[in-house]
């Protein structure tokens, strides 16, 4: 099964089309509309919160919060690597935030994305959101996306050595393969949005998850299913070993505000 797997899981493979920017992100940055919202990550057997991933929005002046969609797709080099350089700040600023509102005691992890912005080991130790990173505890996660495998194996040693964990964001999809897994630092794969909706009815789709997982399993690597929508896939992945979920099922991407205030109602029960 695996050898038929492998056109799908390859570089070539792209399922989406994006549309074009509509908003600048130079614009988004330079008028301080940018905006992180985290989606929770909850563990499928206990159903805990166990940590977050950090999201990019827009608080656009006429058109409310927008998605990354309408600002991300086309940016050039320096604008993204400055959106990153925002990110990790926010994020990392955010989640002591959390920490001293909700209990110092629980072990979350922050995810946020770094990508093609910072492809250098120089990148990864020298840039003031690296740096800022090295003073987090090992259990902070950074996600990377797509990346050339050659050009990114220093970096993510570098990052390794700031003690971020590294995942595979939408593994069976885009630039995810095969190789990342043997070749790169890894701890964490996410199992794409299009192979977990309707696992519990589609044998592909089903196929697909549980291959995936047990390769999780096989690498030791932890396992999240993105975008769970109905009671019926989480307990499909949960019984093919899928340790994390997350979908609007578990809870919607939502402000910093709403994130504590679940914090807070997960200590209270």
């Amino acid at each position: 099964m695996l050898d038929g797997l492998r056109n799908i899981l390859s570089p070539t493979f792209v399922p989406y089309s994006y549309p074009k920017a509509t908003i600048p992100l130079g614009a988004v940055l330079n008028n301080d509309w940018f905006e992180l919202w985290y989606q929770p990550k909850i563990e499928l057997k206990s159903l805990h919160l166990i940590g977050a991933e950090a999201l990019v929005r827009a608080r656009h002046p006429t058109r409310g919060i927008v998605p990354p969609a309408m600002f991300l797709p086309g940016a050039g080099g320096d604008a993204m690597h400055a959106l990153t350089e925002r990110v990790i700040l926010t994020a990392l600023g955010d989640w002591k935030d959390f920490a001293w509102r909700a209990d110092s005691t629980l072990g979350q992890r922050a995810g946020v994305g770094f990508g093609r912005s910072a492809n250098s080991p120089d990148a990864a130790r020298g840039s003031p959101a690296c740096r800022e990173l090295a003073g987090f505890d090992p259990w902070r996660l950074l996600k990377t996306r797509s990346f050339t495998i050659c050009s990114w194996r220093k970096t993510a040693e570098a990052l390794r050595e700031l003690k971020c964990d590294l995942s595979v964001d939408d593994f069976g999809a885009g630039y995810s393969s095969f190789a990342r897994l043997t070749q790169l630092p890894f701890s964490e794969l996410k199992i794409d949005r299009a192979y977990v909706a309707n696992c519990s009815r589609d044998q592909f789709n089903a196929g697909l998850c549980e291959t995936i997982v047990e390769l999780g399993r096989r690498f030791g690597l932890r396992t999240v299913a993105e975008g769970i929508e109905t009671a019926h896939e989480s307990h499909k992945l949960l019984s093919i070993g899928c340790q994390i979920g997350q979908g609007f099922l578990l809870g919607k991407p939502m402000p910093k505000t709403q994130l504590v205030t679940r914090l807070r109602s997960c200590l209270n029960r």
